[in-house]
């Protein structure tokens, strides 16, 4: 494990309310994450938390008053990991993300967590006891090496069994396809990996923005050069051609399939096995900034 910089910091409130697209509250145990991907989007947070070190190197643990009166999210939707991992590998140490799901125990709330990690297995006994409960893992390729260049977190197949394991105990499970590298992920290749374990397949476009954008487009140029000029065309030219065409290329491959599809949705309930839902976000945020 890289070395981070890690301290502990007292916060007001765990219980932030969500900006996200799905709603409710924005849950973020810690501060920073050592995944250290290289196309985290929430490595803007570093604009209010004060941090100078680079994105991936430090985590703040927080600390909270115990949630009063759980009750009040009853019928909430609960997001855990919206700029973190709640199960980074820290979590195993200090156990904020367990500690929150406990004071959360015997409500009525929805729970989703987002994450890379299979060590969201050691929680299952208590997310089976909420009502509604959704796991989420980001997987955007199958091959380890693109993987291993791309962030810190536990391989591939281990996320995958970790899928299996909680959709075998009866929890819904979100395949993230995310983000969707141009030329690289196969998303295809993913669906058919999981299909049977996952109830829903979220599929989100690779967005270049801020510090980032730099870092992914030199590994471009130095690891798939050949895509260059793809890329030029979707980030520097903001040509829309590539995600349309693959747009209608999953649209009709759902169809194919038999696969239910949406667009922006967020269905609950869990999918026939086999058959998962493919939910399209490629313009999620058009959407919500009313652009």
């Amino acid at each position: 494990m890289t070395t981070e910089i890690i301290r502990t910091i007292d916060v007001q409130s765990i219980m932030t309310k969500s900006s996200l697209p799905v709603g409710g509250y924005s849950v973020n145990p810690y501060v920073g994450c050592p995944h250290a991907c290289k196309y985290c989007y929430a490595s803007f947070m570093k604009r209010f938390t004060g941090h100078t070190e680079a994105w991936g190197t430090f985590l703040d643990v927080k600390r909270w008053k115990s949630v009063g009166n759980p009750h009040k999210y009853d019928g909430q939707r609960i997001v855990i990991g919206s700029v973190t991992d709640g199960y980074n590998p820290y979590e195993a140490e200090f156990g904020n993300t367990r500690r929150l799901l406990e004071e959360l125990k015997g409500t009525q709330a929805e729970i989703m967590i987002c994450t890379k990690s299979d060590l969201v297995l050691r929680d299952l006994d208590l997310l089976k006891r909420f009502p509604k409960v959704t796991v989420s893992w980001s997987v955007n390729t199958l091959d380890e090496q693109f993987r291993s260049d791309m962030d810190r977190a536990v391989s591939i197949e281990r996320r995958l069994t970790a899928m299996r394991r909680t959709y075998e105990a009866g929890i819904r499970t979100v395949c993230f396809v995310s983000p969707i590298f141009p030329g690289i992920t196969d998303v295809r290749a993913i669906i058919e990996r999981v299909k049977d374990f996952a109830d829903l397949i979220w599929l989100e476009n690779l967005n270049l923005r801020g510090q980032f954008k730099g870092v992914i487009m030199d590994y471009i140029r130095e690891k798939h050069p050949s895509l260059v000029p793809l890329y030029e065309d979707i980030y520097n030219r903001k040509q829309p051609d590539y995600w349309q065409s693959l747009e209608k290329e999953i649209s009709s491959y759902a169809a194919e399939q038999g696969y239910p599809y949406r667009v922006n949705d967020l269905p609950y309930g869990r999918s026939e096995k086999g058959k998962p839902v493919l939910v399209n976000y490629f313009y999620h945020e058009k959407i919500r900034l009313g652009k």
